[in-house]
């Protein structure tokens, strides 16, 4: 996959919201957002979510058949509960993603909410959806047809997360049904040259790595690139990397993104050889190890302290790679 230089230094997606974008307007902010990636010489540019309340907004904000409630979870995303299956009202993010296309020639990244974790989040019983395997089922039929969009008008790493999967605990869907229905969602058949779609399974490695879960994991879903954390070289996490097929990338996510504190950078580049002896290199790549602020009024941190991460992990990239980007 000689390509895949090309999006060497990755990020999830959302970024720290500027304290004025209520001011500016979101237009202005993604304008400015895309100007600090490329000073930061980031492989990928994003709009930060800067237009959304939290990273599933991409797809609830475009699609009827979901309700807010008053509820919120530990992580201060609000509640969207299905009341009947889901119809697409236009485009997601496409158009979001043109007006990128227009500020800078690095072909923008989108990230979308994945549709087994909408699912599993959002079905529930007696509400008016049979199942959530059907939610499901829906969901991806929709993140499907955007993500063929997104790809003829020229993105090229398209980002589902799912940050159940390496759970034990889908809530209403199985593990099988899960994977049943993000595989619908990646399942694109014609491919231009260079198109990534990536699945991020979870933001930390589980405490210990069931094989065979993991070969499933793999083997039903079709993606190009697996985001996998890589924030303390355990052997779950080497585990997730061993595991992953040979024809498939990776993108380690090698500093946190919850903590200010900066990593060790000849710890970090320990790591990566480790990884090394796993996988080769040439088909990797490095991010945080999650969005910055996936909930627009819960930055996980500071506008500079984000900038010194960024920074960071555009420094391992080339020290791993030179700077042959």
């Amino acid at each position: 996959m000689a390509d895949t230089f090309n999006y060497r230094i990755d990020h999830h997606g959302s970024l720290v919201r500027p304290a004025d974008l209520a001011t500016i307007g979101a237009e202005q902010g993604v304008q400015d957002a895309v100007v600090f990636q490329r000073k930061l010489r980031s492989t990928v540019v994003t709009d930060g979510d800067f237009p959304r309340e939290d990273f599933r907004s991409a797809v609830l904000d475009g699609v009827s058949g979901f309700r807010r409630t008053d509820e919120t979870n530990a992580d201060g995303m609000v509640r969207w509960v299905a009341e009947s299956l889901p119809k697409a009202n236009g485009p997601l993010v496409a158009d979001w993603a043109a007006k990128l296309s227009e500020l800078t020639v690095i072909a923008p990244k989108v990230s979308l909410p994945s549709p087994a974790y909408l699912a599993a989040t959002t079905f529930q019983p007696g509400l008016g959806v049979a199942s959530a395997r059907e939610l499901g089922e829906a969901l991806a039929e929709i993140i499907a047809t955007e993500i063929a969009l997104l790809v003829s008008k020229g993105v090229r790493l398209i980002q589902l997360s799912n940050p159940l999967l390496l759970d034990a605990d889908l809530g209403p869907l199985s593990f099988g049904d899960a994977l049943a229905v993000d595989a619908l969602a990646v399942r694109l058949d014609e491919r231009p040259e260079g198109v990534r779609i990536g699945v991020c399974p979870g933001w930390t490695a589980p405490a210990e790595v069931d094989r065979s879960r993991l070969e499933k994991l793999y083997g039903e879903v079709p993606a190009d690139r697996w985001i996998l954390p890589l924030l303390e070289g355990t052997e779950a996490e080497l585990a997730l990397v061993r595991a992953l097929p040979e024809d498939r990338d990776v993108c380690l996510g090698v500093v946190d993104a919850t903590v200010p504190d900066l990593e060790d950078l000849d710890t970090v580049l320990t790591r990566i050889d480790a990884v090394g002896e796993l996988k080769d290199l040439e088909d990797a790549a490095l991010s945080p190890s999650r969005g910055f602020a996936d909930v627009a009024n819960s930055p996980l941190l500071t506008t500079e302290e984000q900038r010194k991460k960024l920074v960071l992990v555009e420094t391992l990239a080339r020290y791993v790679w030179g700077n042959e980007f």
